[in-house]
């Protein structure tokens, strides 16, 4: 009963502790906060009712840090000054010169994985203790359904973080990482395999995201399109076609709603046309972001916000995505950019405070290109094709804004992997997709790099750099800090 009791304790404590942490940096989120906490005369905060706990839910700071993986794109440039000296010191210059030589298991991953299981623990605080709470049985349901669907997606970024990407004829024997399913502040889980990591993140959303409202009291709590867009992501990944097409096509229902980059052109540009700032962009699923909160991911793009001579020449010279948003010349962006680089930077002293981008939560346009996926997996060409148009007719400008319906799955695919590294800049995706998609040879990519390109002399000469589809690059090893405290956390890797 003591031990029962302490952990109970515990388990409160930490409430009061989430709950502090969330009202320091939303206070208006939270209007009503007087009635939400008991101030002992001792000053101890106590967590117990249903709605203190529902609260606990909302982090509008969820921040996710790019540096373990970042470079090791195709769509990645890097200010050289950045790298020159690190190539075997950093991830940024381990992964921009892709090293397999160097050791990666003594370095920080920059609370990446520290950050994705706090809020793991999070939602499990949530799960395991709303129940005993004084409040609502649909109160109660709907918090669980909440937390569940944002364990799922930290689950999920952590699987195609730290391990394999999803192999149906390897995933029942490939290392994956620990599935935290309950409070706990002492153990020290085994890994699971990638299966089991999916079986439990696709477990959790089939009995969650039905129960999602279609409009939370705020945008930080889970709706329901995210949830159906989320399972439709994972579906995807999963290889599970037809599933994936379906809540992708539940998705939309909910929210079908893309940005017309055209209406901003047409305003003047970002600069003069602000209504999708902060919390009013209508296309934003999810607030998870590159950075702790909107103006920290505005900043941090102007270190990861680089995009590579290749992916610059994907795009047409009538993609309001690159007019809109990039430059590759301008006085405000050469203490960042390397002239001459060939590449080009997204400006964020131009969008600050005026347009949310959204770099790792989910986006309605990401739906679109879900749906397109999984109707060309089907081999349903056509519909494949309208799913991209509809995205693209609303980020081109001009009558000439659609592809044709290519005569072959793999050719319709590859435009999709295209349209997706033109839309889906920064965050995660086009690192998790070069993991999933190197599986297939159809899809797979030897990566080249010349480094240096401006910075190049007779004592560092300008060198070929290769990334293999199948290098152990693509795992990010677990951080040193992590598995000291869980023996169990062994590397996915050979190192």
């Amino acid at each position: 009963m003591i031990t029962q009791i302490n952990k109970k304790s515990r388990a409160l404590w930490m409430a009061g502790v989430f709950y502090l942490f969330l009202l320091s940096f939303s206070p208006s989120l939270l209007s009503s906060c007087d009635s939400y906490i008991d101030i002992t005369p001792k000053g101890a905060i106590t967590v117990d009712s249903t709605s203190q706990y529902y609260e606990l839910i909302v982090n509008p700071m969820r921040s996710y840090n790019p540096a373990p993986f970042w470079h090791l794109t195709d769509d990645a440039l890097a200010k050289e000054s950045f790298i020159l000296g690190y190539e075997n010191l950093s991830f940024h210059g381990i992964n921009y010169t892709f090293n397999e030589k160097a050791d990666r298991t003594i370095l920080s991953d920059n609370n990446l994985y520290e950050n994705m299981y706090a809020y793991i623990m999070r939602s499990n605080l949530v799960i395991d203790n709303i129940d005993d709470t004084q409040g609502a049985a649909d109160m109660k349901a709907l918090a669980k359904a909440e937390a569940r669907t944002f364990r799922a997606f930290d689950h999920f970024l952590a699987i195609n973080t730290y391990a394999k990407a999803y192999d149906p004829n390897t995933a029942a024997h490939d290392g994956g990482v620990a599935i935290m399913d309950h409070y706990t502040l002492e153990e020290t889980p085994a890994k699971s395999t990638v299966a089991e990591v999916y079986d439990f993140i696709i477990r959790d959303l089939e009995e969650s995201v039905a129960l999602l409202q279609e409009k939370p009291v705020n945008i930080y709590h889970p709706n329901r399109a995210f949830g159906y867009a989320l399972l439709a992501k994972v579906y995807l990944f999963h290889r599970d076609w037809e599933k994936a097409k379906a809540a992708a096509e539940t998705a939309l229902k909910l929210n079908p709603t893309l940005i017309d980059y055209n209406v901003i052109k047409n305003a003047g540009g970002v600069a003069r046309y602000t209504d999708y700032s902060h919390e009013n962009n209508p296309e934003v699923l999810s607030y998870h972001w590159m950075g702790s909160g909107w103006t920290t991911e505005q900043a941090t793009l102007y270190y990861y916000g680089l995009i590579s001579p290749e992916l610059k020449a994907l795009f047409e010279t009538n993609d309001l995505r690159y007019s809109l948003f990039l430059r590759d010349t301008g006085t405000s962006i050469t203490s960042w950019f390397d002239a001459g680089s060939g590449g080009a930077i997204w400006t964020p002293a131009t969008t600050t405070n005026r347009f949310t981008y959204m770099s790792v939560g989910l986006r309605t346009a990401e739906v679109y290109l879900i749906l397109a996926e999984a109707h060309a997996r089907l081999n349903n060409l056509q519909e494949a094709a309208n799913y991209v148009n509809q995205l693209r007719a609303k980020r081109l400008s001009g009558d000439d804004t659609a592809i044709a319906t290519p005569v072959s799955q793999t050719e319709m695919i590859k435009t999709i992997i295209s349209e997706r590294r033109k839309e889906l800049l920064f965050g995660f995706n086009r690192f998790f997709d070069l993991k999933r998609f190197n599986l297939e040879p159809e899809y797979a990519k030897t990566i080249t790099r010349d480094y240096p390109v401006t910075n190049a002399s007779e004592s560092r000469p300008r060198q070929t750099y290769t990334l293999r589809p199948d290098s152990r690059l693509y795992i990010i090893p677990f951080p040193h800090s992590a598995r000291d405290k869980n023996p169990n956390l062994t590397l996915n890797t050979d190192e």
